[in-house]
């Protein structure tokens, strides 16, 4: 039919289907806005064009979803497109297929996680199944702003309740209530700017939203074993029954290696005639051969180690598992920490008290870094102020050069008055 009549409401809910075929009712006011009747019964409006030589359609919407009104004004606004030497379909069928982000999440998860550690790609998938995906997953890649960045950190900052605590199972739990997160916020916005400049190189955008994001204050956690608090975890540890767990925590505290790093060492990454250990790069953090000197006492350690070892284990401190590494001695720290008298030291604090020693000994913060395996010298810095005593004693010294000396005044010196 050339029907020309300007859609309404009442237009099309009156109008009838035809037995047989479908048939349009174009509106008389803007090219190309037309009702669609199918023989069904069903109805939906439409936009005829051309572009680039080609007559499209344009399907708005179906009837009554979408009332006259609301389709006429996406009709005007489709004209208007169209004018302007647009296409509105092809725009439509790039928008259908460009990356939304759980698709640049799934690539993120595929090609970088596996260069991460195993606990830092495990946290970092938690982050984005947990975090990003539920709240972003299907927008478009593109469509995130930093407006939207700083208003999804904010709420990371604030703070959730995880699965198994909405129904705490103690009385202690039910008093915490939420705790805010800021620090999670913070790691959480360093994975998403690593995540969206990895889509810039992709070519799947052209900013990246959390480039400058607001970071929280961060006060490391600084904790470091007194010499008399040291000596008390070497006899806590010497008197041990688990040896294979107390010498894990020796070689903590000797090398200032990460206790994941101890406990994957095989006795090949070590060479006792030349005293290095070169720790591999599945282990290391930074995911680099990380190869440093090691004491005589680190070296007896490693062929004691040998003496008691099955032959043919690769492992220095093998686990219980056949094959496997020790994975776990946490409950064995405990018992230490109770028998050392310093409850709430963590394994980890024995890697920062070996870098004070260290400090204390003149090392500088660049020898730290290199011994403790790190890639920036801003994670170093945290020692910084353990030098205070050598330059408080410098200061100290200029100060007794510059001292004002007694003068000796005699008594038969003439004395001079003053106005």
């Amino acid at each position: 039919m050339g029907n020309k009549l300007k859609l309404n409401e009442k237009l099309v809910r009156d109008a009838e289907p035809i037995e047989g075929r479908d048939y349009l009712i174009s509106d008389s006011e803007i090219a190309g806005f037309a009702l669609r009747i199918y023989r069904s019964g069903s109805r939906s409006f439409i936009f005829d064009y051309r572009a680039n030589g080609r007559q499209k359609r344009y399907r708005i919407g179906p009837w009554p979803e979408w009332s006259a009104s609301a389709a006429r004004e996406r009709a005007k606004e489709l004209r208007r497109m169209v004018d302007a030497e647009g296409d509105p379909r092809s725009e439509r069928d790039q928008s259908r297929t460009a990356p939304r982000v759980s698709d640049l999440i799934e690539r993120f998860i595929a090609e970088h996680l596996p260069r991460l550690a195993a606990r830092s790609r495990s946290d970092q998938i938690s982050m984005m199944r947990k975090l990003v995906e539920p709240e972003w997953g299907n927008r478009l890649v593109t469509e995130i702003t930093k407006q939207d960045a700083a208003k999804f950190l904010a709420e990371v900052a604030k703070g959730r309740p995880r699965p198994h605590k909405l129904k705490p199972n103690n009385r202690a739990r039910k008093l915490q209530g939420w705790k805010p997160t800021p620090m999670r916020a913070n790691r959480v916005g360093q994975v998403l700017r690593k995540m969206f400049n990895l889509a810039i190189e992709w070519e799947w955008r052209k900013d990246n939203p959390f480039q400058g994001f607001y970071q929280h204050p961060e006060n490391f956690r600084e904790r470091f074993l007194s010499m008399e608090e040291i000596e008390r975890v070497a006899q806590a540890l010497d008197k041990a029954e688990d040896q294979r767990a107390a010498s894990i925590l020796r070689m903590c505290m000797l090398t200032g290696a990460r206790v994941g790093e101890v406990k994957a060492a095989r006795f090949e990454d070590f060479n006792l005639e030349y005293g290095s250990w070169s720790k591999q790069a599945a282990t290391t953090k930074q995911r680099k051969v990380h190869r440093v000197p090691i004491s005589a006492d680190v070296a007896t350690l490693v062929r004691q180690r040998l003496l008691v070892v099955p032959k043919g284990c690769p492992w220095l401190f093998p686990g219980d598992t056949p094959g496997q590494p020790v994975q776990e001695i946490r409950r064995f720290w405990v018992r230490i920490q109770r028998e050392a008298n310093i409850e709430g030291v963590r394994i980890h604090d024995l890697r920062h008290t070996f870098a004070s020693l260290l400090v204390s000994s003149g090392a500088s913060l660049e020898m730290i870094g290199r011994l403790l395996g790190h890639t920036q010298m801003t994670t170093t810095q945290r020692y910084a102020h353990l030098m205070d005593t050598p330059l408080r004693d410098g200061v100290n010294q200029v100060a007794d050069i510059m001292r004002a000396r007694p003068r000796l005044v005699h008594s038969g010196e003439p004395q001079v008055r003053t106005a």
